[in-house]
């Protein structure tokens, strides 16, 4: 019994990560050679409903030994029937944290956009700034800051505060925090390269569940931020060579 509840817990987030996925790729298709700036020229609520989904698609996968150790302690602790509604109170205060970061996001997008009609140097340099994000994400990821928020991202056990709604509320929010630390400057790259970028978000996706899940993942987050300044160097010299898809300012 408690095999085929796993089993349900991880069919049911797979189809929730393949349907954003197919969400985002449809999304993409349909804005492909619009140029709205930084925000593809959305609102604030279909921003906001965009960066949902793609959080569900790019941050569920890295989630699920976490998501599956809740699942674990709450039927422990409690009935078969009763542990399930906290685990999906787990994921949804995850995914708040980061779409609270999303809403920050979109208005640093707007304030940027705005600055770049104003600056003609902003826009004249937009992939060298590009460039120099490439640079600090990869300076990042060499900082105590972020090796100590992945390490805690990679202990399922540091996020088991008890049972039941609050419990799971607060366990999602903090694990939820730890991974913002760890990855928000690397979604920030997306807007240089492209919000609706898919190779960018399905690249960021596979480099966050490597380093969350594999037993290298320090040794991977390593090697990213050498790959990262090296890139970032070469946009800054060669501003051709960064791979926007549906950028600009």
């Amino acid at each position: 019994m408690r095999l085929q509840r796993e089993r349900t817990v991880i069919l049911t987030l797979l189809a929730l990560v393949v349907a954003s996925w197919a969400i985002l790729i449809w999304q993409s298709w349909t804005t492909q050679g619009m140029d709205g700036g930084l925000t593809m020229g959305m609102e604030a609520a279909p921003f906001l409903a965009i960066w949902v989904v793609m959080m569900a698609a790019m941050m569920v996968p890295s989630a699920l030994p976490v998501i599956l150790a809740v699942a674990r302690v709450q039927r422990d602790m409690g009935s078969e029937r009763a542990a399930f509604a906290p685990l999906w109170v787990f994921v949804g205060a995850y995914l708040l944290v980061w779409t609270l970061f999303g809403g920050l996001a979109y208005l640093g997008a707007l304030v940027a956009s705005d600055l770049a009609q104003q600056v003609p140097w902003i826009m004249m340099n937009a992939a060298r700034i590009g460039g120099g994000i490439l640079v600090l994400a990869g300076i990042y990821q060499m900082t105590s800051l972020k090796r100590d928020c992945l390490a805690k991202c990679r202990v399922p056990q540091d996020f088991i505060l008890g049972k039941g709604y609050s419990a799971s509320f607060r366990m999602g929010l903090k694990y939820g925090i730890y991974c913002l630390v760890s990855y928000w400057l690397l979604f920030v790259l997306l807007f240089p390269l492209g919000i609706m970028n898919i190779a960018a978000m399905m690249g960021l996706s596979i480099l966050i569940f490597a380093e969350k899940c594999f037993p290298l993942g320090a040794r991977i987050a390593q090697f990213t931020a050498l790959a990262l300044i090296l890139y970032g160097m070469l946009v800054i010299i060669l501003p051709a060579m960064l791979l926007m898809n549906g950028a600009g300012m």
